[in-house]
């Protein structure tokens, strides 16, 4: 059975304003500690998978957090040695004759931490994909979200990683961030075009308590200029802009937030939307094995003490219910812009989904093209909403 492997690395040189994920800044001595303690919830969870007689190959892996680049070459390189030796992650290939079909392994890092050593030592040590989290072209956006990199610095890190032999680099873009506006939104996406990545996401952001953005936001506070953040219907507008400019630049938009030149989609995160298996390593982590879903403890102290002490690190353990895995095909699988086979889904679930598309159709927002069902392209927007009203 072939898995997508994440690790999740929760560790920061700084906070965002907008994050809303469990990471944080902790001194650079947890760092080692942290990584050799993956390494054996890697070995620990291959001896129970043969316990149960599942044999298992990796094929992708995304290193993703936090900041995985803060994390020195040599304990990514453990981390990478251990999926190896216990997971069937194949070797790296020398890239100049590695197969389209060679594992796809994924580094996310900010522009500020790439060097030329570091970009170096990562191919050796495997990774043929980076994800630069670069959010924004506009100083002023960066400085606001408590970004520590600049816009030189996205292109100073691209240089960088190309010189070092990558061919295949992602590059994020936040739309709705404190101060945006629409000019410096097109020139955000213009600066990216210049660069043009095998792959952009392009995020709309998200007002919500867990960041401290989000609730300065909603008790209608100023700090972290919250009161700055464009007005809802101009995130949307940004957002159908960069549709229509990124198609007319040969980006295939196959998710709604993913675009990639043929090819060059991520393979790993289309595990996630078609529903494959993948293991989750570190804290917070999740997994799914395509029956049962779960996820380690957030707190990266509790994970270390978990794994030090020989507990099982992982909560929130469930199997997956039929009624549950429905929802799942029909919320994932309409994010990406091909649709969703619904013959199969009701035939494989034994329902007739027709009473609760009709209405949606018939106001615009699903399209029926013989069996294949997607989001109508310009309701993207409104995506959420969408699958409320199908999954209520």
């Amino acid at each position: 059975m072939k898995f997508g492997v994440y690790i999740q690395v929760p560790f920061c040189q700084t906070k965002c304003t907008y994050c809303n994920f469990h990471t944080g800044v902790v001194s650079r001595d947890r760092y080692e500690p942290y990584a050799s303690a993956v390494c054996r919830d890697i070995a620990q969870t291959a001896v129970s998978l043969a316990s149960e007689n599942c044999a298992v190959a990796v094929d992708t892996v995304y290193f993703g957090g936090g900041t995985p680049s803060l994390l020195e070459p040599m304990a990514l390189g453990r981390i990478l040695a251990s999926l190896r030796d216990h997971l069937g992650l194949e070797a790296p290939k020398r890239k100049e004759s590695a197969p389209a079909s060679a594992a796809e392994v994924t580094l996310e890092a900010d522009p500020e931490t790439v060097t030329r050593e570091k970009a170096e030592a990562w191919i050796e040590l495997g990774f043929n994909r980076m994800s630069l989290g670069a959010q924004s072209f506009s100083d002023v956006e960066l400085q606001a979200a408590g970004r520590m990199h600049r816009s030189a610095d996205v292109f100073s890190a691209n240089t960088t990683l190309h010189e070092a032999g990558f061919h295949n680099i992602s590059l994020d873009l936040i739309a709705g961030l404190p101060h945006q506006t629409r000019e410096s939104w097109d020139e955000s996406v213009a600066q990216a075009l210049i660069i043009r990545p095998e792959h952009l996401s392009i995020y709309m952001l998200e007002i919500d308590e867990g960041s401290r953005l989000g609730k300065e936001s909603l008790a209608g506070g100023e700090r972290y200029s919250a009161a700055e953040i464009p007005p809802d219907d101009s995130i949307a507008e940004f957002y159908d802009s960069v549709c229509a400019r990124l198609a007319a630049a040969d980006y295939e938009h196959y998710e709604i937030s993913n675009w990639a030149l043929p090819g060059m989609r991520s393979r790993h995160n289309l595990k996630y939307w078609q529903r494959h298996p993948y293991l989750g390593f570190g804290a917070g982590a999740h997994s799914f094995d395509g029956v049962k879903r779960w996820s380690n403890v957030h707190d990266s102290a509790q994970y270390l003490a978990c794994i030090e002490q020989g507990t099982s690190p992982r909560e929130h353990l469930e199997t997956v219910t039929a009624g549950q895995a429905l929802e799942e095909e029909l919320f994932l699988g309409l994010r990406q812009l091909e649709g969703i086979d619904l013959e199969r889904i009701e035939r494989e679930y034994h329902v007739n989904l027709a009473s609760r598309i009709a209405p949606l159709a018939q106001q615009g927002f699903l399209e029926l093209n013989g069996t294949r069902l997607r989001l109508a392209a310009d309701r993207l927007t409104v995506s959420n909403e969408v699958f409320v009203e199908l999954l209520g």
